[in-house]
């Protein structure tokens, strides 16, 4: 027996989707072709029946009512939310921006004592520099004194 031979119009059946829960099976492209219902029917269905259907469509329209609801709650917050960092965002700009200002003033006027006491201390290794100096010339001298009187002293005959 080949495939085709198994596929019977029970095969085509099984195989097909069905919507359950209708009066007889039909595939969803027969009830969508089905845009009226047939006058009659629903005299067919008793009324404990049409009122649970009606309930259930009132329940599932509820449902995605809510669910709705619900959907657009999550994206009101969402856009919110974005609003907030977006306003926190600018305002920690502002505000960073104003402490580096700040820190930046702050270290130029540092920088400014740091300089005078630099230029002081710069000032008195001048002087000492010079009293150095004045010291390094007046030690040669002496220096030179010394050599000379001690020349004088090696050079004289002995009595």
């Amino acid at each position: 027996m080949s495939r085709k031979d198994r596929e019977g119009p029970e095969m085509e059946a099984a195989a097909s989707p069905t919507v359950p829960g209708l009066g007889r099976e039909e595939t969803p492209e027969e009830d969508a072709d089905r845009t009226e219902p047939v006058p009659g029917a629903e005299a067919a269905l008793d009324a404990p029946s049409s009122r649970y259907f009606a309930s259930l469509d009132a329940t599932v329209g509820d449902l995605q009512h809510r669910a709705q609801h619900l959907i657009d709650n999550v994206n009101s917050s969402r856009k919110e939310d974005h609003n907030v960092m977006s306003t926190f965002r600018e305002s920690l700009l502002l505000k960073v921006s104003g402490l580096a200002e700040r820190l930046e003033e702050q270290l130029f006027h540092l920088y400014g004592i740091h300089n005078e006491l630099i230029q002081e201390r710069l000032q008195e290794l001048a002087e000492v520099m010079e009293r150095v100096g004045e010291a390094e010339a007046e030690l040669r001298q002496v220096c030179r004194t010394v050599e000379a009187a001690y020349r004088d002293l090696c050079l004289q005959p002995e009595t």
